[in-house]
């Protein structure tokens, strides 16, 4: 029997700004938890809302399978710059790349913004004796001069990026390896392992990034692989930002695979959810205390993509599209020097958290104001150690009205109204900037403080539908627990022509899937692939999903159709490029995220709630429940509203909520 519970049982952890959300699947059983999160050690508030978790079900630690873990230490290392100190090894006359970058300002029209510091200092970047063209080796590596250069290196981590290493790695690979010899307690990140594509200031970028990163991811997971230890749980899995799950090991290895973790977990499982209730095509809003992140769905499948930006710095990467904005439920609403009223991107965090928490927050925060509309109640719970304190945030709110001479509830209102205009914006750089229409969607609203702000971001972008998952406030943790296994690999090619026919394309495709099977072990399960193309003289591509069967006729169709779709045209006669050969081995999850089932709540009173400048009384339920709003839901870990105008029904694994007349 012990044996059989240990094989289904699977823990996923997710920690957020504010919580840590831990959640354990067992058969068809699921229980969840929430703890306080810690900043100072992450591990602790994660292993404490497992310890929560588990006791609900009655397992001991030595039940638990697997443990996979979403992380935001990469993410938070970029952001606040805590860094390795780290050196950069590039091609003799380039190792100002990362300097340099493209010569594009940050925002065209504002003169004074200006993109991140370089992370390697002018005194670490080495040139290396080398050169390589796109033909082989131009100059041989003189690697007794390299290690005269290596004796002035003082650094924690070393990226190695040499020009047309993503086609002819054999130097980088000889640099890596005199690297390790002459500094053995450095980390060392090569470009070709890391990222092998095309464009050498990304790709430089990218390993910079791996390198100052990894260090300190490495320090976090092998403690929290000995807390693990220590509470008779098995090593961590992480999951990496192109939304699968790797060891630990792994992802220490190459720190900058991690830096979407948490919000790639969330956009998973919001894909998943919503086409199981079915809408597979879905915009995935995940609300918590610090931020929101935006992800789209597509077929039941979020839309992963090669490359994308964190922290403002380019990582060239196979990663989740997600789009993300300070806007959460600790996000501080503020007067600027105009006047105005803002919110975010400061977030009171977990410590000291909103007013409401009573753990010493001052500042007005969203859950503040959701507190002084009525819409989360006094000594209302949020896990087993907090309770609202209304007045303490009625204070908080009452405090910033004053100073922008205007009613309390009012101010209220407006920091709400201004939280979710952010996040309606950042739904339409996924969907309206992409040529997608938003009606067409469903709004899977999901996170703590997600289906609270549901409806009001929907009427914004006229979208018909909302789907709240049964598990929304902790559904990233449950994307973690039912996660599959995935790796990644990538490799441009640079084919056209007549370099280009059916027996190269299908050799290409072959030979990049069997380096992702590879990576993941041999374990059984499905290859994805995708091209990246282009028009001969273009610039950039655009992804197109293909076979390993594939032909260049179809291939060429579906880029056609792809061109035609996204940018109004295409060029039929013109001779195409195959740029990037994408490949994702992906072994079968053993639960699915169904596996959080609703059950119906109940129906508890009435109370006042604050709705478009008014006043209206709001049924209050305990759980989730069918019926037309207004109406507040107390979900397990959210809280949901239906406004005026709006019904709710009850799905397999959510509520469904829709507009009773939808609007022309």
């Amino acid at each position: 029997m012990a044996a059989a519970q240990s094989e289904s049982c699977i823990v996923g952890v997710d920690v957020g700004g504010t919580f840590s959300d831990a959640v354990v699947v067992r058969g068809s059983e699921v229980a969840q938890a929430k703890a306080p999160s810690t900043p100072a050690d992450q591990s602790r508030g994660a292993l404490a809302a497992v310890e929560r978790a588990l006791a609900a079900l009655a397992l001991e630690p030595p039940a638990v399978a697997r443990f996979v873990h979403g992380t935001t230490v990469g993410t938070n290392s970029l952001l606040e710059g805590k860094l390795a100190t780290t050196a950069l090894l590039a091609t003799e006359g380039f190792e100002d790349l990362e300097e340099l970058r493209r010569q594009n300002r940050p925002a065209l029209y504002r003169l004074c913004e200006h993109p991140p510091a370089p992370i390697v200092p002018p005194a670490l970047r080495i040139g290396v004796p080398e050169r390589t063209g796109p033909d082989g080796v131009l100059r041989a590596l003189d690697r007794a001069a390299l290690r005269d250069r290596l004796r002035a290196v003082d650094a924690e981590a070393v990226a190695v990026c040499l020009l047309w290493s993503f086609r002819h790695p054999q130097h980088e690979l000889a640099v890596g390896e005199l690297v390790r010899d002459c500094l053995p307690h450095a980390h060392v990140s090569l470009s070709c392992e890391t990222a092998r594509v095309v464009r050498e200031y990304e790709r430089c970028a990218t390993t910079i990034v791996d390198a100052a990163v990894s260090p300190r991811l490495r320090t976090y997971l092998e403690s929290l692989e000995q807390r693990a230890r220590a509470h008779c749980l098995p090593a961590p899995e992480v999951m990496l930002s192109s939304g699968g799950v790797a060891p630990a090991r792994v992802a220490a290895a190459h720190g900058s695979w991690t830096v979407l973790s948490g919000p790639a977990a969330g956009a998973v499982a919001c894909a998943r959810l919503a086409a199981r209730e079915g809408f597979p095509d879905a915009v995935g809003l995940d609300m918590g205390g610090t931020s929101c992140d935006v992800s789209l769905a597509r077929a039941g499948r979020p839309r992963v993509v090669l490359g994308g930006e964190v922290a403002g710095r380019p990582l060239a990467l196979p990663m989740v599209e997600v789009h993300t904005v300070g806007a959460g439920g600790g996000s501080i609403a503020w007067r600027d020097p105009g006047g105005a009223l803002r919110v975010g991107p400061e977030s009171a965090g977990a410590e000291p958290g909103p007013a409401c928490y009573g753990r010493g927050g001052r500042a007005p925060t969203v859950t503040d104001a959701n507190v002084v509309l009525g819409y989360l109640a006094d000594r209302q719970r949020f896990g087993s150690e907090l309770a609202i304190d209304a007045a303490a945030a009625y204070r908080a709110v009452a405090e910033l009205a004053r100073t922008l001479a205007m009613p309390t509830e009012q101010c209220a209102e407006g920091i709400i109204d201004v939280a979710c205009a952010e996040m309606a914006q950042a739904v339409r750089v996924l969907t309206v900037e992409r040529g997608i229409d938003p009606r067409t969607l469903c709004l899977c609203a999901f996170g703590g403080a997600g289906p609270l702000h549901a409806a009001r971001i929907a009427e914004e972008l006229g979208i018909a539908r909302i789907v709240v998952p049964a598990a929304a406030g902790v559904l990233s943790a449950l994307g973690l627990a039912t996660a599959e296994r995935r790796r990644d690999a990538v490799e441009s090619v640079l084919l056209r022509d007549h370099a280009l026919d059916d027996r190269v394309l299908r050799r290409t495709l072959a030979a990049v899937a069997d380096r992702a099977r590879s990576a993941l072990g041999g374990e059984p399960g499905t290859v994805e692939l995708a091209c990246e193309v282009r028009y001969e003289g273009q610039s950039f591509e655009v992804p197109v999903e293909t076979a390993l069967d594939a032909t260049v006729a179809d291939l060429r169709a579906r880029f056609d159709r792809a061109h035609q779709e996204r940018y109004g045209w295409s060029a039929p006669d013109s001779p195409i490029e195959l740029v990037t050969v994408r490949a994702a081995a992906i072994a079968p999850a053993a639960a699915g995220v169904g596996a959080a089932h609703l059950a119906a709540g109940t129906i508890r009173g009435e109370r006042p709630v604050r709705w478009r400048g008014t006043t209206v009384v709001a049924r209050c339920a305990e759980g989730a429940v069918a019926g037309e709003g207004p109406l507040v839901a107390e979900l397990d870990g959210a809280t949901l509203f239906v406004p005026p105008g709006w019904r709710a029904r009850l799905g397999d694994a959510a509520v469904i909520v829709e507009r009773k007349e939808p609007r022309a």
